[in-house]
């Protein structure tokens, strides 16, 4: 059997190295690409194969190299190596670097999407322009970079005296989006114009574009200043363009501050792809290395946006009433976004919600976007969220608990239809379709779960036949199959029980946990209080609340059910797969995984998504397969079954 393994083992560390090389060859090309000055994908997507090559292979080399520059021009040694910055995407990230980064202050630069240039100078005078090349060693662009403006040929004082310096000068060659869109509309973006004019031979275009300094190293004598923010201070005397420079007390700060400049970002004359965040000591020796530590490129991402809210809309669901907030459309990973759930009227409060605020949108791979914070701004007035007062439907005065704002009418006709969809969902009553469940809800013959179970063929025939049908007194094979359909539902667990009555944040799962926790019958859960189930893990106070309170609400009916044995709970105990649990692989033949799976359940059993140690069996049709399920459930020694063997212990 370890021979099974290690060939599985083998596979797994086979897909793995050919990933590993096909995300080398994919890096490499692109890198070609983006140094030869026709960048073929985002910064951002570039990103994501950079990320996925390092959680792969950590020590892979070509993640230690800068990048490459073309063979045209000749090499030369850079006074400041040009290493990579460690980068964060979101202030998730950033928040971790900074718990291992605690400075008083962060100072932060923009940080420019173009092409890096170190100047280098000897007594004032410009010598040499290298281009970022391997990190280590450049092009010496020298003839092309005197025509751009910003770079300064000699260093001179407003007296005219010159300022004797030695030393490299580094900052970023940009094209400005004026100039782009001018004369240069046929070029991708910007950047890819840059690069591309930068390292003409003959250096036509070159006066198109713009140096942006950042960073100062002399190599003779003393620094010409004594922290960052002096450093920049320096190179705005000497008459560079610099970029802005805006000092942080906190991590926090530092976040608010992105999501500000992610507002204006769309009004600078320059592509930034996000924040620069340093220490405002000048560590030279951090600075030197491949991958420098003591700063921090935060990044901005494909996947949050800042826009302005128009409006807030309640979005209703059963008796809750949902603010979500209506804003100008943005892209956030490739689709178009214009509304996004605030939650609840306190996360609303919390976040400061108003109309025409600007505020941070984020997706993050999620598929529902949400609002993250809105963007501080003293200078305005903004409109207030105006709540409903009463429920629309029954006109009851609607409750504001905080973390909800909702109907308190447990007969308030939406929340009692919206009882029954559910109910009928997650006891998977599949024949019981929707528009069916409205047109008795509407008839007055469905006011309630109890309903449900006194159906008769005789009350759906109108629903299935039309009048001559029903006068010819034919039968209805779709109200029979209904009917045998919620007869074949009156037996459950707690579990599902409790989730179907619909109650605010309480699902199966959720029940399944207070089952766990030892309220494993109905009079347990019916007697609990709030700190009973706060107690429990996965739920808190509000969630506990809101439980009780629904279990209160709905107890008499749930007493009713039981008592008159028109409901069946099974009991984890009591089952004929009490203490069992059941694992699906494979396709099934005679039904779907989803009604084996109700079975287990409705039977007192446990259903898993994965072999562990503590399964009793895994059902497959194929149970001789070299499947990983397989294999794990021989070596720890669960009984592996087919699915004839399941019905037979079910007794079906």
């Amino acid at each position: 059997m370890s021979d099974l393994f290690d060939i599985e083992e083998a596979k797994v560390q086979s897909e793995k190295i050919k990933r590993i090389v096909f995300l080398e060859k994919l890096i490499q090309k692109y890198q070609k690409s983006y140094y030869d000055g026709e960048g073929e994908i985002s910064d951002a997507e570039f990103d994501k194969l950079w990320d996925e090559l390092k959680s792969l292979d950590p020590a892979n080399s070509l993640l230690k190299r800068v990048g490459q520059d073309s063979g045209n021009f000749e090499k030369v040694k850079h006074i400041m190596p040009m290493g990579s910055q460690e980068k964060a995407a979101d202030p998730e990230q950033f928040h971790a670097w900074a718990s291992k980064h605690i400075y008083d202050e962060y100072l932060v630069e923009y940080k420019l999407d173009g092409a890096s240039l170190e100047l280098q100078y000897s007594h004032g005078q410009l010598k040499r322009a290298v281009t970022r090349g391997d990190g280590t060693i450049g092009d010496n662009i020298t003839a092309n970079a005197r025509r751009m403006q910003g770079v300064i040929q000699l260093l001179a004082q407003e007296d005219g005296k010159i300022i004797d310096f030695t030393g490299g000068i580094r900052g970023e060659v940009i094209m400005t989006h004026q100039v782009h869109d001018t004369k240069f509309p046929d070029k991708a973006n910007c950047r890819n114009a840059a690069n591309g004019l930068m390292k003409r031979k003959d250096g036509a275009g070159s006066e198109n574009l713009t140096f942006i300094t950042y960073d100062v190293w002399a190599t003779e004598g003393e620094q010409p200043f004594k922290d960052e923010e002096e450093k920049i201070a320096w190179l705005r005397a000497c008459n560079f363009k610099t970029v802005p420079l805006k000092i942080c007390h906190s991590p926090d700060e530092v976040i608010v501050y992105r999501a500000q400049v992610m507002e204006i970002r769309k009004s600078l004359d320059y592509d930034i792809d996000g924040l620069v965040v340093k220490e405002r000591f000048i560590n030279h020796e951090d600075a030197s290395r491949a991958h420098p530590d003591r700063q921090i490129a935060f990044k901005f991402s494909l996947e949050e946006a800042v826009t302005i809210v128009r409006s807030v809309e309640w979005s209703r669901n059963g008796g809750t009433y949902t603010p979500v907030a209506l804003f100008d459309p943005v892209e956030l990973a490739g689709t178009t976004v214009q509304r996004a759930s605030l939650a609840n009227p306190d996360t609303m409060r919390a976040l400061g919600v108003k109309i025409g605020c600007s505020v941070v949108v984020v997706k993050r791979g999620e598929i529902i976007p949400k609002v993250e914070s809105v963007v501080p701004d003293e200078n305005s007035v903004f409109e207030s969220v105006v709540f409903p007062a009463t429920c629309e439907t029954c006109g009851t005065p609607l409750v504001d608990e905080g973390s909800r704002l909702f109907c308190p009418n447990k007969l308030c006709p939406k929340r009692v239809l919206h009882q029954l969809l559910k109910w009928i969902q997650v006891v998977d009553i599949r024949d019981f379709g929707d528009t069916l469940v409205n047109s008795l809800f509407k008839s007055g013959k469905l006011t309630s779960i109890t309903d449900i179970y006194s159906l008769t063929p005789g009350d759906l025939i109108p629903f299935f036949l039309n009048e001559e049908s029903i006068a010819a007194e034919k039968e209805s094979l779709g109200a029979v199959k209904v009917i045998n359909s919620i007869a074949a539902h009156r037996s459950m667990s707690l579990a599902v029980f409790v989730a179907g009555f619909d109650i605010e944040g309480i699902g199966e799962t959720t029940a399944e946990k207070l089952v766990n926790a030892g309220f494993d019958t109905l009079d347990k859960m019916l007697a609990a209080d709030e700190s009973q189930f706060a107690a429990v893990y996965g739920f808190a106070d509000v969630m506990a609340h809101t439980a009780v309170e629904g279990l209160i609400e709905n107890a008499q009916e749930m007493r009713s059910l039981v008592s008159s044995k028109t409901i069946s709970i099974v009991s984890q105990s009591s089952g004929i797969f009490a203490g069992m649990s059941f694992c699906f692989t494979g396709e099934l033949l005679t039904m779907k995984r989803a009604d084996a799976e109700q079975i287990v359940k409705k039977n007192g059993g446990v259903c898993k998504s994965s072999v562990t140690k503590a399964l009793t069996y895994l059902v497959t049709n194929d149970t001789s397969s070299g499947s990983s399920k397989n294999m794990k459930a021989e070596k720890l020694g669960i009984k592996i079954i087919d699915e004839n063997s399941f019905l037979k212990l079910a007794g079906i």
